[in-house]
């Protein structure tokens, strides 16, 4: 997961990916996904898991789920 860190609007974004530094690289490019262009981002949780059908399961309940997304927000 990741959040803005410049502008006046606070962004949260979860993704997954397999090479986390170059994803943070592209977003911060503009190159990203098309939501998060224009805005800097810093990573603010990430997760391992073993097999990407499991990684992927995680992204989709944390994008639908804005309570667990607004914890993890508030820890950093």
């Amino acid at each position: 997961m990741m959040r803005t860190i410049s502008g006046t609007t606070k962004k949260t974004y979860v993704g997954y990916t397999n090479n986390i530094k170059n994803r943070l690289i592209k977003h911060n490019s503009g190159k990203g996904a098309k939501s998060t262009r224009g805005y800097k981002w810093e990573i603010i949780y990430r997760k391992k898991f073993l097999s990407k059908s499991a990684a992927m399961s995680f992204e989709y309940l944390l994008k639908k789920n804005r309570k667990k997304r607004l914890i993890i927000l508030k820890q950093y």
